[in-house]
């Protein structure tokens, strides 16, 4: 749908993606732009400060750049570091998943867990290790994102592509889940050693990860952000619809081809990182909307810096609320999903999409 804005001679059409009571206007995109990196500063500040060991302000300060020796100096520099740049890293690849899912999809509900993403990566990689043997990072990777792209294609055919509705896809999602997830609890009862190895990683966590892994995973996940933030303009025009896509100049099989190797490298690469983490890709493009409306030109880049301050949160809400033991950053997300799902669902315009 284009706006009713009468255009001046030689003036192209201004792109608006509307919701079912009209135009939306961004109200404050400055606003989320500074809100975005106050909240991202303050999480990775509590994420190096705050934990089994509180560390005073100064004394983090002290360790990244001026160590003195102190027994500070090896939490900080060794473990929360890694820990809060896989965040940030993790954070921003999931938020921007679920930006062009949500948008690419013209689905509220769309989520790289939701729909099936994560379990099949997490399905690709519990095979690798269990059939072939790869037990390194740089190993598999690769099955990480080959089985995120399965996962992909499989919910969007089953949710029926052009004739997909939220619930349509929401059902298929969730069908995909259940038989992916159940195939990896099965092959891990079957295979102890299996089991072994996956036990920690098959809860979506930022503890413990070595930060050699995010090396390794850095230029897919770079190369997956630039992809989705460059998708912006065609999936605004996707979004209005497919004939008004193509009447705009907008190739709708390139723009779903592309979007779906987006979120696959970014998915993959987080899942691969972290484990499967939900809810982040849910419940972060609802929030940044209030500031950048519905064009995912705006959505996108706000997206990557909300979605890693709210990762760290939760991680860090995971340390403190059973202390001294964790739990997973996984288990806060989807608490935290899991009410923003029912009220999503519960709207009035979700229902009656």
């Amino acid at each position: 749908m284009l706006t009713g804005t009468r255009l001046r001679p030689g003036e192209a059409p201004r792109l608006v993606a509307p919701g079912r009571d009209g135009p939306h206007r961004a109200p404050g995109l400055p606003l989320g732009v500074l809100l975005g990196l106050l909240l991202l500063v303050a999480a990775a500040l509590l994420s190096l400060c705050v934990g089994t060991e509180r560390i005073p302000l100064d004394d983090v300060r002290s360790a990244l750049f001026a160590p003195s020796g102190s027994r500070f100096d090896n939490i900080v520099r060794e473990l929360r570091v890694p820990r809060t740049l896989i965040g940030i890293a993790v954070g921003a690849a999931l938020g921007l998943a679920g930006g062009v899912m949500q948008t690419l999809t013209r689905n509220p509900l769309a989520d790289p867990g939701l729909l099936g993403v994560n379990a099949g990566a997490s399905a690709a990689v519990v095979t690798a290790i269990s059939v072939l043997g790869i037990t390194s990072f740089t190993g598999y990777l690769w099955f990480a994102l080959l089985g995120a792209a399965v996962a992909a294609v499989a919910v969007n055919a089953l949710g029926g592509t052009r004739a997909a509705t939220p619930v349509r896809l929401a059902l298929a999602g969730t069908a995909v889940n259940a038989a992916l997830f159940g195939y990896v609890n099965g092959l891990q009862l079957w295979d102890l050693n299996t089991l072994d190895s996956m036990r920690h990683w098959s809860v979506g966590t930022l503890d413990k990860r070595d930060p050699q892994l995010l090396l390794h995973a850095l230029p897919l996940l770079v190369a997956g952000a630039l992809l989705a933030c460059a998708l912006g303009r065609p999936l605004g025009a996707l979004a209005l619809g497919e004939d008004h896509a193509r009447a705009l100049g907008t190739s709708v099989r390139r723009t779903r081809v592309l979007s779906v190797v987006a979120i696959t490298l970014l998915c993959g690469s987080a899942t691969a990182l972290c484990g499967p983490i939900g809810f982040v890709g849910l419940m972060v493009p609802h929030a940044v909307r209030a500031f950048t409306g519905p064009d995912p030109r705006r959505l996108l880049p706000l997206c990557a810096l909300f979605a890693p301050a709210l990762l760290l949160v939760s991680d860090v809400i995971g340390r403190v609320v059973v202390a001294p033991s964790e739990i997973q950053a996984d288990i806060v997300t989807s608490f935290l999903g899991g009410l923003v799902f029912v009220h999503l669902v519960r709207r009035r315009k979700v229902a009656r999409l």
